[in-house]
C-alpha cells in the first residue's frame, strides 16, 4: 500500500494489460484486507481514494471476474457481505439488446 499514482497507474499498465486512463475504476486491496485504494483518470489528472478500516476487513467478491458493478463495490466498501445479498430483477444493458442483424433496415428514397 506503499504506491502512488504513478506507482499503482504502472501496475494497471504493466500487471493488468490495462489502460489506466481509460475511466475505469482500479481497486487494490493489501494482503490482510484493511485497506483498500480506489484509483481513477478523471480528463485533467488521476484521483485516489484510501482508507482504512480500524475494525474488520474487505469481503472480497465471489465471482472470478475482474470487472465489478458500482454497486457491489459500494456494498464492499460500506461492509455488507456479498453473500447475503439478495438482488431483485433487473434490465441490464449489453451488446445484445441492439442486434442489429434480425432487425430490418429502412431507406429513404
Amino acid at each position: 500500500m506503499r504506491k502512488g499514482f504513478d506507482g499503482l497507474s504502472g501496475l494497471v499498465r504493466d500487471g493488468l494489460q490495462k489502460d489506466p486512463l481509460s475511466g475505469d475504476v482500479f481497486i487494490f486491496f493489501n494482503k490482510r484486507r484493511s485497506q483498500v485504494k480506489l484509483l481513477l483518470w478523471e480528463r485533467d489528472g488521476f484521483s485516489m481514494y484510501y482508507k482504512r478500516l480500524e475494525q474488520g476487513t474487505y469481503e472480497l467478491p465471489l465471482s472470478t471476474s475482474s470487472e465489478l458493478k458500482s454497486s457491489e463495490l459500494m456494498l464492499i466498501l460500506q461492509g455488507i457481505s456479498l453473500k447475503s445479498v439478495r438482488r431483485r430483477k433487473r434490465f441490464y444493458l449489453n451488446e445484445n439488446n441492439f442486434d442489429t442483424s434480425s432487425q430490418t433496415s429502412f431507406v429513404n428514397g
